[in-house]
């Protein structure tokens, strides 16, 4: 943070990754779901991803062009800032991105 308690926007490119197909409940392990099928939601888009980080206060910035390697034909996917440029969490209740 800054002094006047403002975040510092950093560059994008060292946020993680989020793609709709890692929380898709319809999809298997190896289809590239990587949370637990109970956690995951039923196709979810990038704006749905994007809306759930701001209600949790973490930067996000969406990047409509990029597609999952592993399923080349769904666009999108989500960059989010859980750490600062100090190392520490941005919401300090998320500290890893398993928690989101």
């Amino acid at each position: 943070m800054d002094g006047a308690g403002e975040v510092r926007v950093t560059s994008t490119k060292k946020w993680n990754v989020v793609y709709p197909g890692y929380i898709n409940s319809r999809k298997t392990v190896v289809e590239g779901r990587c949370v637990a099928a109970g956690k995951a939601c039923p196709d979810p888009t990038c704006a749905e991803i994007a809306d759930c980080c701001s209600h949790l206060k973490i930067p996000c910035r969406i990047e409509s062009d990029q597609a999952y390697p592993r399923d080349f034909l769904q666009l999108g996917r989500v960059r989010v800032q859980l750490k600062g440029d100090e190392g520490s969490p941005v919401n300090p209740e998320i500290t890893r991105s398993h928690n989101v």
